[in-house]
């Protein structure tokens, strides 16, 4: 009669003997290429010419004394769709020109002990919220969630370059 030994180790040592598959080298492979490429355009974004502002009530005076509106771009650092708005749309040297010549931008993380007045006052649940307002803070025109390009600059002119306060 013939013995076959079922130990541990024996099974270990042919299991180990096994190679996969090709197919499945590939398929992981082809995958952390292409996370990793997912990743990268997730979280990449170019640096632009926006001429951000940084406080409301700096951003306020100078709307006021230049006679413009004041785009408010709600965001955070964890933000996706933000980061893809960021480049996709304030990167663009049409929109950074109409950003600088038309409006007064502030950029504003909602995660900043410092702007959550400003979260409260208009009701932020989420981001990516762009926000018109006159010079006083009165929204003019919002947009809820990513928008690109060619709707940004549809909002942007229908707006116009002068506050609605100095039309009438």
């Amino acid at each position: 009669m013939k013995q076959t030994d079922n130990s541990p180790t024996n099974s270990a040592t042919t299991a180990m003997k096994k190679k996969s598959h090709p197919f499945w080298r590939w398929f992981w492979l082809t995958f952390l290429v292409a996370s990793l490429g997912y990743a990268w355009y997730s979280f990449y974004v170019p640096s632009n010419d926006v001429v951000w502002a940084d406080d409301m009530v700096e951003a306020q005076k100078l709307a006021n004394d230049s006679g413009k509106n004041m785009l408010l771009f709600f965001t955070g650092k964890w933000c996706v769709p933000c980061r893809i708005m960021k480049r996709e749309v304030f990167a663009d040297k049409e929109v950074m020109k109409a950003i600088n010549s038309q409006v007064v931008p502030i950029m504003i993380d909602v995660d900043a002990p410092n702007s959550q007045e400003l979260v409260k006052r208009y009701n932020i649940g989420g981001t990516p919220i762009t926000i018109f307002t006159d010079p006083k803070g009165n929204v003019l025109d919002y947009a809820v969630g990513k928008i690109g390009k060619t709707k940004f600059l549809e909002m942007l002119e229908k707006l116009g370059s002068t506050p609605t306060r100095l039309k009438q």
